[in-house]
């Protein structure tokens, strides 16, 4: 499996539909799925990347399909999950990478939060800080 969740406390029903779709778009970026990478991430997103970057959806997604961002496995370690309202929830946890990212082969682990909406009866990324 690409997509693996350790230390998984008892989530409620709505925890584990943020999980899911996380999971979701971390398989999207490990299989380069531009049709669900699009469908999961909100047109306003942006991503801070450990170096400070940020890139908008277009660029993190082009960056994914062109083969400067290349994911292998995905270990979530220790999901933290606040549904805010009906339609906001953040997501946070210890994502560890196994990549290539812009040249360099590595793994690493980013204490990462993502902001989630939910449009239409499912969540969406509409940010990703590290």
């Amino acid at each position: 499996m690409k997509v693996n969740v350790v230390n998984k406390k008892d989530l409620t029903a709505d925890q584990e539909e943020v999980l899911e779709r996380f999971m979701d778009f971390q398989d999207a970026m490990i299989e380069k799925d531009f049709e669900k990478l699009n469908e999961i991430i909100c047109d306003n997103y942006t991503l801070t990347h450990m170096s400070g970057k940020t890139q908008t959806k277009e660029e993190f997604i082009d960056e994914i399909m062109d083969g400067t961002l290349n994911y292998y496995k995905s270990t979530i370690d220790n999901p933290d999950i606040v549904i805010l309202d009906d339609n906001k929830a953040v997501f946070k946890a210890d994502v560890t990478l196994d990549a290539k990212v812009y040249g360099i082969k590595g793994t690493w682990t980013l204490h990462s939060k993502q902001t989630m909406e939910k449009i239409d009866g499912k969540w969406h990324i509409s940010k990703w800080d590290n």
